[in-house]
């Protein structure tokens, strides 16, 4: 009995690391549909359907508003988005009979809320749940319930999830930090994957090839600036001294260090494939790359796992293999190319060799201490500000779509409001995009919703559908927002029965104010304070230049230290990846805008092809 038992944990143990523990998006749906069952279930068997339904609508506002952060921070986070649940909801309630009053009350705070937002990510969490729970509670609004009913419960729901989270968050407190260098060293294994299959290749190919690098560098940088954020929170909170947050900057450092190699360029590609006279050489180069970016992989998993990383065999038998070969063809023609190509690969494999003793540091240097929040004000209340411009559109969207709403007295016309603050974005692509995905999520959970109903009428396949699709909204939100779309409408249908039993009824008004919500966002970002990127063009060509000298510069510098050079390395590939963003969105933005297009492409193309070549001169001087 004592084996079976000891069994059995094994198996749940090993069970919730390879299903939950090891992927955040699972583990984020898992914590979110337990904190709604917990709620909803009981309130619903007691006859409280109405309270269940707020309170997860609460669920709901929290784990949106939730942010990477140490448990201190984590602690503050949760204390400004409750109170922020708080005071919106009251505001609605007690502004809701007054018509005038709450257009300029939903005016002037939308518009507040998005300036506050881009200050951190703390507050852009906070901000963007505070208002997601004012137009909650503007759906929920009902004369005959008390004004404090929906403040409360959607407070409380929020503060139930928060806690739960919490909970999990201090029993791991470096998981949130984890996670992000987990999603960094992921997105460089995938980069490196496209990488060795350049090896060989021909013109074309390589074009080819170097277009999907350059959208993978896009989510290699960003994903290493967001680990950046969260080691600055950290640091906020327990101090730069701290020996396990100096463990991680170091493997910060390292994945900034790897991606320097795997970024850097010796020599056309597909002119080493085809002046090599042993093809062979450039074959083992490419499953080599393979080989790292595998390594790096598990790497990857191990940081989400907690399990020690050990450096794989066949990357040391495919090391050892391919430098024997390099010694019998000392006389091809690509040779000196190749071996500096070699060598810079034999260093990638050495760097990871080091990931199974990670150094200890004892200390986070200073570029750690963050700018002020009057400092990062100021930047933001710029009329030539992305974020200043957003904020506009979308209070004057957010008026526009209440006063449909209000004149024309529309049936839940407040999801008019909902989809325009999920659809609206900084930029005029990501809006496009979102735009598709919302009406589409929108109609393919409508029909799938409507089915699934007929198959589940009780109130428990309801619940058990809520559940799921909560569960599959978390999961998805983060990677596919139209799928996640879907979901959110299945949950809205299971919500609407649950409470009214009016699901199917409702569906009708939901898909007519998706698309008047997403079409009042389209129109917004095409007309109020457009941000074309062909305005931008010189200007992003200029800050990448600059940021290219800098970096070449503190290459060949003694008196740069390794965080100086580690700074202006991270800023020259920003300005790199705003400049292929530039290029990309200037391919989808309105035909009248589409100017200097071929000039944008051509512009990143060199870039990002100079780049590469610093980077080299970085590999073999800097880190030797």
């Amino acid at each position: 009995m004592t084996n079976r038992i000891k069994r059995l944990r094994v198996f749940l143990s090993d069970f919730w690391l390879r299903t939950f523990w090891q992927h955040p998006n699972r583990l984020m749906g898992l914590k979110v549909a337990v904190s709604v069952a917990v709620l909803l279930i009981p309130t619903v068997l007691l006859g409280y359907s109405r309270l269940g339904g707020t309170l997860v609508l609460g669920v709901l506002g929290g784990a949106i508003a939730e942010t990477d952060d140490h448990p201190k921070g984590r602690i503050k986070s949760l204390a400004l988005t409750i109170t922020g649940f708080l005071l919106s909801s009251i505001s609605v309630e007690l502004l809701h009979p007054l018509p005038l009053a709450f257009a300029i009350g939903l005016f002037v705070s939308s518009f507040i809320f998005i300036i506050v937002g881009g200050i951190s990510e703390r507050y852009r969490g906070v901000t963007f749940g505070t208002l997601l729970v004012s137009i909650y509670t503007m759906i929920g609004f009902e004369p005959t319930f008390s004004w404090y009913f929906q403040p409360l419960s959607l407070a409380g729901g929020g503060l139930f999830y928060g806690v739960i989270s919490l909970i999990l968050l201090i029993r791991k407190p470096w998981r949130p930090l984890q996670e992000q260098l987990s999603v960094g060293y992921k997105h460089l294994a995938q980069y490196i994957n496209v990488k060795s299959k350049l090896f060989p290749s021909d013109n074309q190919t390589q074009d080819l090839i170097r277009n999907q690098l350059a959208q993978k560098n896009i989510e290699l940088v960003q994903a290493i600036k967001n680990t950046h954020r969260v080691l600055r929170s950290y640091a906020s909170e327990i101090g730069k001294n701290d020996e396990d947050l100096g463990r991680y900057y170091r493997q910060w450092l390292t994945l900034q260090q790897l991606h320097e190699r795997a970024a850097s360029s010796h020599e056309s590609y597909d002119l080493l494939s085809s002046q090599t006279d042993n093809i062979k050489l450039i074959e083992g180069l490419g499953q080599l790359l393979f080989e790292i970016s595998q390594a790096i992989a598990h790497y990857s998993e191990c940081l989400v796992t907690d399990k020690q990383y050990k450096h794989p065999i066949s990357l040391q038998w495919t090391l050892a293999a391919l430098s024997d070969m390099m010694e019998l063809h000392k006389d091809d023609n690509q040779f000196v190319a190749i071996s500096l190509l070699f060598k810079n690969l034999t260093e990638m494999e050495k760097i990871l060799h080091k990931l199974e003793k990670p150094i200890r540091v004892s200390e986070v240097p200073s570029d750690y201490e963050p700018l002020t929040i009057r400092e990062r004000l100021k930047t933001i209340l710029n009329k030539d500000h992305p974020r200043f411009k957003y904020a506009v559109r979308l209070s004057i969207t957010l008026l526009i779509g209440y006063g449909l709403l209000y004149f024309f007295q529309l049936e839940k016309g407040e999801w008019i409001l909902l989809t325009s603050l999920f659809v609206s974005q900084q930029s005029f692509v990501s809006t496009r995009q979102r735009f598709v995905e919302r009406v589409m999520g929108t109609l393919y959970g409508v029909i799938l919703g409507l089915l699934l109903i007929q198959l589940l009428p009780t109130v428990a396949g309801n619940i058990i559908l809520l559940l799921i699709s909560y569960y599959l909204f978390f999961y998805y939100t983060k990677q596919k927002y139209g799928i996640a779309v879907i979901f959110m409408t299945i949950i809205v249908i299971s919500l609407f029965n649950i409470q009214f039993n009016q699901g199917a009824e409702v569906m009708g008004s939901r898909m007519i104010n998706t698309i008047i919500g997403s079409t009042l966002a389209y129109l917004s970002v095409r007309f109020i304070l457009p941000d074309w990127q062909y305005r931008n063009l010189s200007q992003l060509l200029a800050q990448t230049i600059s940021n290219n000298r800098s970096y070449f510069e503190a290459i060949y510098s003694d008196s740069v230290s390794i965080e100086k050079y580690t700074f202006v390395r991270q800023q020259a590939h920003q300005a790199d990846t705003a400049l292929t963003s530039a290029w990309q969105s200037i391919k989808v933005e309105p035909k009248g805008a589409r100017l200097l297009k071929e000039q944008a492409f051509r512009l990143t193309y060199l870039n990002h092809t100079m780049l590469s070549y610093i980077a080299a001169f970085g590999a073999h001087h800097k880190n030797r």
